[in-house]
């Protein structure tokens, strides 16, 4: 059965980023398993992965804008230290959900002064072209209970 809208599929995979640094696997996991056609994977490898079959074995490099986007400058922005309140040590890496108007985002801290912290919007590999190597390990019509709740069962 080929991959297409509605099967649900399984793939071994290993991501790694141009300087071949493991980014992440399913390596000693089971394998991925998702439903093809409903935005559960990243847009490049979901094309990519479309009329292959169960054994088929592939390399995709997806560029960043088939990814996780562009990196966005106006999803950086500096915010009062305050804004930390009952946050003991503010450091760059750490996460934490943010409120906003559109509801609450995920934010990194990348800098801390004494008195304003950067924080950064963008998902972690935006603006990273991404290489993945793929295994489909199986395909299958998904069913109404998987369709229902977008995952499998």
């Amino acid at each position: 059965m080929e991959i297409k809208a509605n099967t649900l599929v399984h793939i071994d995979y290993t991501l790694t980023n141009n300087e071949g640094q493991v980014l992440d696997s399913s390596e000693g996991k089971q394998p991925l398993a998702y439903i093809h056609g409903h935005g559960n994977i990243i847009p490049g490898l979901e094309q990519a992965i479309e009329g292959k079959c169960k054994g088929d074995e592939l390399s995709v490099i997806v560029p960043a804008a088939d990814a996780y986007g562009e990196h966005r400058e106006d999803l950086v922005q500096e915010v009062p230290k305050d804004a930390f309140a009952g946050v003991d040590n503010v450091e760059p890496g750490m996460r934490f959900n943010a409120e906003t108007n559109q509801g609450q985002i995920a934010v990194t801290v990348t800098n801390v002064t004494t008195d304003t912290v950067t924080v950064d919007a963008n998902h972690e590999l935006a603006g990273q072209e991404l290489n993945f190597v793929v295994k489909v390990q199986d395909v299958r019509e998904a069913t109404e209970e998987e369709l229902a709740a977008g995952a499998a069962a």
